[in-house]
């Protein structure tokens, strides 16, 4: 089957969270894996509740051929409409401005899809028969996302008619019938075998689906903290329970990416397609450098070392402090940044609370480059896109203008509310480092913000800001917020 040149990037999307990294956590892993392949010349995530967002990635990569892989378990509201509408897509292939854009199908409705569950399956139970014992598949289940029920069905009855020696192969959900929390009733044989069709190891399967089983009796602890997953069987209503990590988990994913590219590669060729060029304004001929003296962002000091290669630290930091933890890898610098000095987990990376204590030790430019994406996700590739005059910020009412869903209402607030939204949730001091290039809309600038917010007329060479070209995730929620207190306000004033 056809595959993309070399010369392509592959971007997959996720999901994220703000509460913890366990839900991007496998979209890293496959990115990484990939990436050690060298199949592709950048191999980037982004995410909807994470960084790098799908609005600012594409500053991020230089390809001229992009390769969209959604990391979501069905198609419905996010594959069909935000991931599009986030990345600016008309279609399967997108002109951008001499690159091309292919969005592949979501990774959970790919055929392989049925090879991962049984191989998860056969993983958390082994050498259990499979003429006794039931297979469970567990997904959400809403009446707002039809087909993330279809895809679960499709997967079943693939099992069942396929003749791979289970028992009974059964569909369950949190949240409508069958019901997960009925799986002794639904069904019969003496072990049974329950497998959670997520893409991660989020809420729903480390802490929702437990209780619902019988394994905890209350809310857990995150997946990457819990050993709810390791301590199967579990001896539950007289039969011998195994529960599984989430489908998208599995080390087989990357290859169900892959496939998905491939697929892609085949329907539509790579190069010498004429397509409507759509009308989004990212000029891609800025190439992403690592600066060639010694510098620093955010944070983060970056030198020379003493003979070879680059030294990264914490500003605060001594280079020289033989305290400080060493790591070689510019992936370790993904899990420097992952958690702040008190153990939080640090949803926004640009806030000030990188922790200290360590120093990244790294041979060349291109994994300095790397490390940085991890810490900073994206934040060289908007630097220098703001310094060659070809980042286009978008103002806050346009960004709150297109959310749909939970989020329609957050262009309700006023202007005053807006002003003093952005003060308040991207202050420098104690919320985020970057620097706005944005207005509240085309005529009014954001006239609350200090000097250390507003980009520098002519950044220094060794000192480089953190941009900012669009209100983030955090922002938009918080203005979500208040929101629907204004509204509940005026329902009690009018009763």
């Amino acid at each position: 089957m056809p595959f993309p040149p070399k010369n392509a990037a592959l971007l997959i999307v996720g999901h994220g969270s703000t509460l913890n990294p366990d839900s991007s956590a496998p979209t890293h892993r496959c990115a990484d894996e990939i990436r050690k392949r060298g199949i592709f010349s950048e191999v980037v995530c982004a995410f909807w509740k994470e960084e790098p967002s799908m609005r600012e990635v594409l500053y991020a990569i230089q390809s001229d051929i992009i390769y969209v892989v959604p990391n979501f378990i069905s198609e419905g509201y996010f594959t069909r409409e935000v991931l599009p509408r986030e990345l600016r897509l008309d279609g399967p292939v997108t002109k951008i401005d001499g690159r091309t854009i292919y969005y592949c199908d979501p990774v959970g409705i790919h055929p392989t899809m049925t090879k991962l569950l049984l191989h998860r399956a056969g993983e958390v139970a082994p050498g259990v028969p499979r003429n006794e014992t039931s297979l469970v598949i567990v997904g959400h289940g809403t009446s707002l996302n039809e087909q993330s029920r279809k895809a679960i069905e499709s997967q079943v009855a693939l099992i069942r008619e396929g003749g791979h020696g289970f028992a009974e192969v059964l569909d369950a959900y949190m949240e409508e019938a069958p019901l997960v929390n009925d799986w002794d009733k639904l069904s019969a044989a003496a072990n049974v075998v329950v497998v959670p069709f997520f893409i991660a190891d989020g809420l729903h399967s480390y802490q929702d689906i437990p209780v619902l089983l019988g394994i905890e009796s209350e809310l857990s602890a995150a997946a990457s903290q819990s050993d709810v997953f390791r301590q199967n069987p579990h001896h539950l209503r007289g039969r011998n329970l195994y529960y599984s990590s989430a489908i998208g988990t599995d080390p087989l994913m990357v290859d169900v990416i892959l496939d998905q590219v491939r697929d892609m590669t085949a329907k539509h060729g790579t190069l010498n397609i004429e397509h409507p060029t759509s009308n989004i304004e990212v000029e891609v001929e800025v190439e992403v450098e690592v600066p060639e003296q010694d510098f620093v962002i955010g944070q983060v000091s970056c030198h020379h070392g003493p003979e070879h290669g680059w030294m990264l630290h914490h500003r605060a930091d001594l280079a020289n402090d033989p305290a400080l933890k060493k790591y070689a890898s510019a992936t370790d610098a993904r899990e420097i940044a992952l958690y702040d000095d008190a153990g939080n987990f640090r949803a926004l990376k640009t806030a000030p609370t990188l922790k200290r204590g360590w120093i990244l030790q790294l041979a060349n430019d291109d994994e300095v480059r790397l490390a940085l994406d991890f810490i900073y996700p994206g934040a060289l590739g908007l630097l220098r896109h703001f310094q060659n005059g070809t980042l286009h910020p978008v103002h806050l009412r346009e960004t709150l203008g297109r959310q749909t869903g939970m989020y329609r209402f957050a262009n309700t607030i006023s202007d005053d509310d807006a002003q003093r939204l952005v003060a308040c949730e991207c202050d420098a001091k104690t919320k985020c480092l970057r620097r706005i290039t944005w207005h509240l809309n085309e005529t009014q600038p954001l006239h609350l913000l200090g000097p250390d917010k507003l980009p520098p007329d002519s950044p220094a060479t060794n000192d480089l800001p953190l941009i900012c070209v669009e209100a983030c995730t955090h922002l938009v929620s918080a203005a979500r917020e208040i929101a629907r207190a204004n509204h509940a306000a005026k329902q009690q004033n009018k009763s």
